[in-house]
């Protein structure tokens, strides 16, 4: 069986802890491979892996070998593939096991940007070892999307209930207007049970029903807005809060990628970054998912992006993405398949790894 070795440095809470270990199981069950994944911050993966031990510095997890990678790892082979997420940089003892036909895979942050496919596949030397530069994206021509084989089809087949009002999942960073967006759902003419897992914005919903604090479990109404916290959830479970809402307000790339293969409306957060370099990011993903859209509900999908990565959200781009809903829906849906028809990341990055191996890129 093949080996493969991903080091993941967890900076940014769930994100590139989420994208390691999806990818890591799906290699594991889908192409029969050995995987270690090397955590940097075993407590903040329990969250994302609740059966995961915080105090063993290796353990066994769905098939997957976890161990804690510190400055005192101890090392002892490198493995054939070793696979740098995020440009975490691997340890300088990993370094100095690895030969120079050792395949090192940097995968990449997730953009809808132009110049991805450009640089999709470079690389780059250090000392005798080649860094290769493998970036997810939404064509044909990047590595693509992280997309389990049934994910799509099964998160559709989620119905939704009948008679309960919109249904809304939100999931963001601080940042957001989130104030200005619950009092949007409150004041407006439809019911709206939004779900919001428990994570860093509880402190701005307890504020605004001027609660001292909210917690998992808490049952909040204000006008036609029913809040309900819940814990923070495994992947399995947010998925499925993601495929049975109607709208979903989700951040970063995990959470964004997972919104899409639910096939339902979604708004994403950029992670905020200076010189509105998240800016750029919203914009080129929009160009590329809304380019075929009717006019009508791209310009409000668009309106209702761009606030929600703004200080302030107006009540009517609320009202008026709810008054195109329908048309949204649709369209999300035939994106969602559309996107399902390309290979996912998982394998074209097993079909670019042979190629390296067999000397054929």
């Amino acid at each position: 069986m093949k080996r493969y070795d991903i080091f993941c440095k967890i900076v940014d809470n769930f994100g590139d802890i989420g994208v390691c270990w999806r990818l890591a199981r799906q290699l594991h069950a889908e192409h029969s491979i050995t995987i270690t994944l090397w955590l940097d911050d075993l407590s903040v993966a329990k969250q994302l892996i609740p059966t995961l031990n915080t105090h063993q510095a290796s353990q066994r997890i769905d098939g997957i070998t976890i161990c804690h990678w510190h400055a005192d790892s101890q090392f002892n082979q490198a493995a054939e593939v070793v696979i740098e997420a995020f440009g975490c940089e691997l340890p300088e003892q990993y370094l100095a096991l690895m030969q120079p036909q050792s395949i090192w895979i940097n995968l990449e942050y997730l953009s809808a940007e132009n110049w991805v496919a450009d640089f999709h596949g470079g690389n780059s030397k250090r000392g005798e070892l080649t860094r290769h530069f493998f970036f997810p994206g939404f064509n044909a021509n990047t590595g693509g999307l992280i997309r389990e084989h049934h994910i799509a089809k099964s998160h559709q087949q989620l119905a939704k209930s009948a008679n309960d009002g919109v249904k809304v999942s939100l999931f963001c960073y601080p940042n957001a207007p989130i104030s200005d967006l619950l009092h949007a759902m409150a004041t407006g003419t439809q019911a709206i049970q939004c779900y919001v897992p428990a994570t860093s914005v509880l402190p701005k919903v307890a504020t605004f029903f001027s609660q001292e604090n909210v917690q998992a479990g808490d049952v909040l109404t204000h006008q036609n807005l029913t809040v309900t916290i819940l814990p923070f959830l495994s992947q399995a479970d947010y998925d499925d809060l993601l495929a049975s809402c109607d709208i979903n307000f989700v951040r970063g790339e995990d959470s964004w990628i997972r919104a899409i293969w639910a096939a339902k409306p979604f708004i994403w957060q950029p992670y905020w970054q200076t010189e509105d370099s998240h800016i750029i990011k919203l914009n080129a993903f929009l160009d590329v998912f809304y380019a075929d859209c009717d006019h009508s509900a791209k310009n409000t999908s668009t309106a209702l992006h761009y606030a929600w990565s703004s200080a302030t959200l107006p009540e009517q781009i609320w009202q008026d993405y709810l008054s195109n809903i329908n048309t949204i829906t649709d369209f999300t849906l035939a994106q969602c398949s559309q996107l399902a028809a390309l290979p996912d990341l998982a394998s074209n990055l097993v079909i670019f790894i042979e190629k390296l191996r067999t000397n054929k890129i």
